[in-house]
C-alpha cells in the first residue's frame, strides 16, 4: 500500500510555494531540516496498518508540522491543526 506523500512544488500554479515564502521563513527552514534528515535511521518507519481506505500520510508530513507546532509554541493538536489549514504557509512546506 502506498502513502500519501508531498507533492511535486514545480508544479505550474498561480502562485508557486517561493512567491508564498519569504526566504527567511522558519518553514523552508523545517522543510530542508526534514529533507536531509534518514527518517529510518531514526526509527520514523512507515507500517502498513491495513490495506482499504485512504492511505496513510508519510512520516515526514507529520515530523515537519510537528516542528512547526514546536517552533511557533502551539502545544494544542486542534490548534495545531486550525493553524496549519490556515496558514499557507505551513500548508505550501506540507502540500497535499
Amino acid at each position: 500500500m502506498h502513502h500519501i506523500a508531498e507533492g511535486c512544488r514545480h508544479q505550474m500554479e498561480i502562485s508557486s510555494l517561493d512567491c508564498n515564502i519569504d526566504t527567511e521563513n522558519v518553514v523552508r527552514f523545517i522543510d530542508a531540516f526534514v529533507c536531509k534528515l534518514d527518517l529510518q535511521k531514526l526509527n520514523f518507519a512507515v507500517s502498513t496498518i491495513k490495506d482499504e481506505g485512504r492511505p496513510s500520510y508519510h512520516s515526514s508530513i507529520f515530523l515537519k508540522i510537528y516542528l512547526y507546532g514546536y517552533l511557533n509554541g502551539i502545544r494544542s493538536s486542534r490548534k495545531l491543526e486550525a493553524r496549519v489549514r490556515a496558514t499557507s504557509k505551513c500548508n505550501g512546506s506540507v502540500a497535499s
